[in-house]
């Protein structure tokens, strides 16, 4: 006898999945927060099969970014706002122009390669699922309205931490309330840069600090070079005394846990960077 399987049974599950997702990151810091720009679904992996819907977000909904993967693009439904047990197709572009850029020995661009997906954590409020995969076209980066100016067109924010307070839960929100502080931010341009198949999850560095007498940011230190990072981004310490540490590959090949100590001069946030990071930074930062 053919045995049967509820669909209750699939979304219970399902759940199980994703609480179990949601503890393997329960002691790390979110390295972003992003809200949905249409109604998505919330999936058990970075793919499109709907064996992995979990559940229908609302449009607008909020969450911390935990993680993410660049997934080659195929010729698969690239909207995911359709309902559970439909797919919705949308245009890729010009496939002609890409080829063409190709030929004529353009770098090949992150958006036209990949598809991006975001790993979430979501508030019970927001979810029954703790945690799951959103596609990247649907995700609104909710970068704090304080930095999000010094942000550039080819230089994309994609990480951020508060360096100046001691709650690691409030480190990614976008408070337009919040008293302006120092920051942390790990940047990316929109270029391949694949080694072995897998692409930095950053490749810039910036720590701006604000400087309460004159009401303005300052730039404590940046990376004058592109480096190849990987995630997650780790603050740690207390006060005025922090250190935020990743991995940077070197260039013989090696991946280096390297940490950076942020400290306040008299008026002034400071900086030191590791003694060899020049050996990490290739070329000139754009």
């Amino acid at each position: 006898m053919q045995k049967s399987i509820s669909i209750s049974g699939i979304e219970m599950r399902s759940g199980e999945r994703s609480q179990k997702l949601a503890e393997e990151f329960q002691n790390r810091t979110p390295q972003a927060a992003g809200k949905l720009r249409a109604a998505s679904n919330l999936r058990l992996g970075p793919d499109m099969s709907p064996e992995n819907i979990m559940f229908k977000l609302a449009n607008g909904s909020t969450f911390e970014i935990m993680a993410w993967n660049f997934v080659p693009k195929a010729e698969l439904p690239d909207v995911d706002d359709a309902a559970k047990g439909e797919t919705k197709k949308a245009s890729r572009g010009n496939n002609d122009e890409i080829e063409a850029a190709k030929v004529a020995g353009e770098p090949e661009k992150i958006d036209e390669k990949y598809d991006i997906w975001y790993q979430v954590r979501l508030d019970p409020s927001v979810s029954p699922a703790p945690a799951g995969w959103l596609f990247g076209r649907q995700v609104e980066l909710l970068i704090p309205s304080e930095i999000v100016f010094f942000q550039q067109n080819n230089r994309k924010f994609v990480s951020w931490q508060r360096l100046d307070t001691d709650a690691a839960g409030k480190a990614v929100l976008s408070e337009r309330s919040a008293t302006p502080g120092n920051w942390v931010i790990l940047t990316r341009t929109n270029l391949v840069k694949a080694i072995d198949g897998i692409e930095p999850d950053f490749d810039g560095i910036l720590v701006l600090a604000f400087d309460k007498y004159d009401q303005s940011f300052y730039t404590v230190w940046r990376s004058t070079g592109e480096v190849w990072g990987r995630l997650p981004l780790k603050v740690e310490g207390s006060g005025d005394n922090k250190t935020f540490s990743f991995q940077l590959r070197h260039p013989e090949g090696r991946m280096d846990e390297k940490r950076f100590v942020v400290y306040r001069d008299k008026n002034r946030v400071r900086l030191t960077p590791p003694e060899d990071i020049a050996q990490y930074m290739q070329g000139r930062a754009r």
